[in-house]
């Protein structure tokens, strides 16, 4: 009976160590850029993110499209219905498997790391790595930031014919194909 009470209490007492994280969004950002006309380069974000780590390391963040801010309205609904589609392709997801060793960091402590996933959007999933610096804050906060950004290409993803209609309405001679990605992710436990 000792024995069995012994090993129920260090389960309770190691259980927040594999409790899911989940994101804050409050202090969380996700912000990518567009060039027009070959030189004018503005930074936009999405308003909205939520996602979780499981206690395996599935990493699952989603996105919804219609709340995407360039600080433009009229820019912003042209962006969801002509360029996302969020009618039919509401949100974009990231998944990936974390390494152990990341999930593993003692607080107090960082490190850099490339995680490799999976990028659904509008429709079309292609692998997507980014380079990220984790630090793990407290026991039960981790910070997840990109330390230089990622790609995105429109083509990949089925974008390109909503990229020339925003061109063609909004008079432009040319919208960049590809935009870099940046964010910073707090999670808690």
């Amino acid at each position: 009976m000792l024995k069995q009470s012994l090993v129920l209490l260090s389960s309770l007492l190691v259980a927040p160590a594999f409790a899911d994280w989940t994101v804050d969004p409050a202090q969380s950002s996700l912000h990518f850029m567009s060039t027009k006309n070959a030189q004018v380069t503005e930074v936009h974000s999405f308003d909205k993110l939520s996602g979780s780590v499981s206690e395996s390391g599935r990493l699952m963040i989603e996105v919804p499209l219609s709340s995407v801010n360039t600080n433009i309205p009229i820019r912003n609904t042209r962006m969801q219905e002509k360029l996302f589609n969020v009618a039919e392709f509401p949100a974009a997801t990231f998944s990936a498997d974390i390494p152990a060793d990341l999930m593993n960091l003692k607080a107090g402590t960082s490190t850099t790391a490339k995680v490799d996933g999976t990028l659904s959007l509008h429709g079309v999933e292609a692998p997507v790595s980014f380079n990220v610096s984790v630090s793990k804050v407290s026991a039960d906060t981790m910070v997840v930031s990109t330390v230089s950004p990622t790609l995105i290409g429109a083509e990949t993803f089925g974008l390109t014919a909503g990229l020339d209609m925003l061109q063609n309405i909004a008079g432009l001679k040319s919208i960049t194909q590809t935009s870099p990605v940046t964010f910073s992710v707090t999670f808690e436990m």
